[in-house]
């Protein structure tokens, strides 16, 4: 009888053993954790604990993200390659081999093997290695790839490595950065993260097209290689290494842009060479608004920002700037449009307004000048003179055809194919502006908008149109002054200005400059086509005849005005120069601007040029640059 009791109480222990097992699996199972941190993460996981016991026992090192990657027009990338790396798994210093084959891998990779052997002993999590200062893995020759794979090492691969930005130029602020961005993740896909579909430490787009196609070109997951090692760190034999990647064959994405990367790198290395420290270059195809190049200055270096404002990687062809001269086109398509003027009327400007402190460029005045001579030649007298006998209504509405203070960029309203309402491909372009809103101060161009709260889209129109016409109302003889000079106020990007010239050769039809044409699958197929389009008109288009004039009147800037320093080249040219006035933490500076096309018989590329925060008196380095970025253009075959 004892003997049945002591069997008894011992299969009781062991039952009781058994049941705190099972509680145990249970609770790493469902609860592996109580804070919301641990709950998303074993959700994400989808794999509870049968995962995490293999994490247990293996080391993950991710090779490609699986982002979809950027071409030219001509499919070359623009982002993305693949080369050979050297990845280091943390074991323990006396399983990773031979002192003789360490000592070789320490020459390979440029170091004595103490210094190796230290910086491996810091190594908690695998980690491709780099050399001292390089931000990405360091790039293995082939020779060197193939002497490391044959030295009988443990903790050690030579591996491919996806690198998102080529060497060989510099990164485009038209593609844009990635980084790490979880608090925009939870907010914007909370229910991606909860299915595991993203991770908050992934990379998403932070600025250009990485940001604005961000939800297409993050991909269907990763591709990474697991290194199994045992609980004492000790390399597990046999299983050595696992590849673990999507297994959608459409994916990653490419998007096929607009840029021409050719031109864009010579552009980007002239402008460099010409001591372009800040501004712009944007080149449209003149046929459809097309982006060819666009090109900003300062350099975007992803991964060395130091500030959080953005001011670091801002696209300057994307931000609004006083335009000077340059809106001298607006002016007098407005005054042409409204019969406000005659074009063969003759002016008399002896350099002073005699009225708002204004006064012209040239010292004692350019005489008698025809409205075609005043634009030549750059005369305030004469567009101070039209833009005062205008409207602000009549001037607004020109400069609304034009596609002047809305943001020019191609948008779609409507979802499409992949997309939800709505796509604009630029997101960060500023819209710019004619006038001040009603009743605010001068404040460099920007201006504030207060909390609207709900209001119905009737309302929202009724007032928009209430706002608009106390602004108009307020706009007297002094704004129309200095507003018409492209003065005061008045605000326009360089992309604006590119268009601009598009539009007149257009003969008043305003198209959206576009940056891609369309996404394909992994494999080829096309999934999506974003077609060139015309913006949708406000106030109608000018007359044909009004953009003739202007078209005209750009010829003569370069023949005999402001523009004739760049006469020889390539290509007969045309455009129109301009400075602009600012202010700069106190101090006065300038803008200098061209905006022009060519060649001028068969026109091929609208060019605008900004150079921003220039010492007063300073020669317009714009109009330089701008006869240096078409000749680039002229001296390359078209498809190179």
């Amino acid at each position: 009888m004892d003997m049945f009791k002591r069997i008894w109480l011992a299969a009781w222990l062991i039952s009781l053993v058994m049941l705190v097992y099972i509680g145990r699996l249970a609770w790493l199972q469902l609860m592996p954790g109580s804070s919301p941190a641990a709950v998303l993460s074993q959700q994400a996981s989808r794999g509870g604990w049968q995962r995490l016991s293999v994490q247990q026992r293996q080391r993950n090192l991710v090779l490609d993200t699986g982002r979809g990657d950027f071409y030219d027009r001509y499919g070359v990338p623009i982002t993305g390659e693949t080369y050979s790396a050297v990845a280091l798994f943390p074991i323990r210093k006396e399983m990773r081999g031979q002192k003789e084959d360490l000592i070789e891998l320490s020459g390979l990779l440029g170091m004595t093997e103490e210094q190796l052997q230290l910086k491996w002993d810091a190594v908690r999590e695998p980690v491709f290695w780099k050399a001292d200062g390089g931000q990405l893995p360091m790039r293995l020759t082939d020779a060197q790839a193939k002497r490391i794979k044959e030295l009988k090492l443990n903790g050690i691969r030579v591996l491919p490595y996806r690198n998102r930005y080529l060497q060989q130029f510099e990164a485009k602020h038209v593609i844009g950065f990635t980084s790490q961005h979880p608090e925009w993740l939870q907010a914007v896909h909370a229910k991606e993260l909860a299915s595991g579909k993203r991770k908050l430490a992934e990379q998403v787009g932070g600025s250009g097209l990485e940001k604005s196609l961000d939800k297409l070109m993050h991909g269907v997951g990763a591709t990474s290689v697991s290194y199994f090692i045992d609980g004492q760190n000790a390399p597990m034999h046999g299983l050595d290494m696992r590849i673990t990647q999507p297994s959608n064959r459409y994916y990653p994405l490419k998007a096929i842009t607009t840029i021409d990367l050719k031109l864009q790198n010579e552009i980007e290395d002239y402008v460099d060479a010409q001591g372009m420290q800040e501004g712009a270059v944007v080149v449209l195809d003149t046929s459809n608004a097309d982006i060819v190049a666009m090109v900003s200055r300062p350099q975007l270096k992803p991964g060395q920002f130091q500030s959080s404002d953005g001011s670091e990687w801002a696209n300057h062809a994307l931000k609004a700037a006083a335009p000077g001269s340059v809106f001298k086109l607006v002016t007098e398509a407005a005054a042409l449009e409204a019969g406000a003027v005659n074009r063969h009327e003759t002016f008399f400007c002896n350099g002073e307004y005699g009225k708002y402190g204004l006064s012209c460029w040239k010292e004692g005045g350019h005489g008698h000048v025809t409205l075609e001579e005043g634009l030549a030649q750059s005369c305030n007298i004469v567009f101070a003179t039209i833009a005062e006998r205008l409207k602000a209504s009549e001037l607004k509405r020109t400069a609304d055809a034009l596609g002047i203070g809305r943001q020019a960029g191609w948008h779609y309203e409507e979802a499409f194919g992949p997309f939800a309402a709505p796509l604009r491909l630029l997101e960060e372009e500023e819209s710019g502006q004619l006038f001040a809103p009603a009743g605010s101060l001068k404040t460099g161009g920007e201006s504030g908008s207060g909390n609207t709260g709900k209001r119905s889209g009737k309302q929202t129109a009724q007032l928009e149109a209430r706002e608009q016409a106390a602004m108009l109302a307020a706009v007297d003889g002094g704004v129309l002054a200095q507003s018409g000079i492209g003065q005061r106020d008045v605000m326009m990007s360089p992309l604006q200005a590119a268009n601009l010239i598009v539009t007149m050769l257009n003969e008043g039809r305003v198209m959206e400059p576009r940056l891609v044409s369309e996404i394909r699958y992994a494999n080829g197929q096309r999934m999506v086509k974003l077609p060139a389009q015309r913006a949708q008109a406000i106030h109608g288009r000018i007359r044909p005849a009004t953009a003739h004039a202007l078209l005209r009147g750009m010829q003569a800037v370069v023949d005999h005005g402001t523009g004739r320093s760049i006469r020889q080249g390539l290509w007969a040219v045309a455009g129109k120069s301009g400075t602009a006035e600012t202010i700069r933490a106190g101090t006065a500076r300038n803008n200098l601007w061209f905006a022009g096309y060519g060649p001028v018989k068969k026109p091929r590329y609208a060019i605008a040029v900004l150079v921003e925060n220039q010492p007063p008196g300073s020669a317009n380095q714009a109009t330089k640059l701008f006869r240096g970025v078409m000749d680039i253009a002229a001296a390359l075959p078209t498809g190179e």
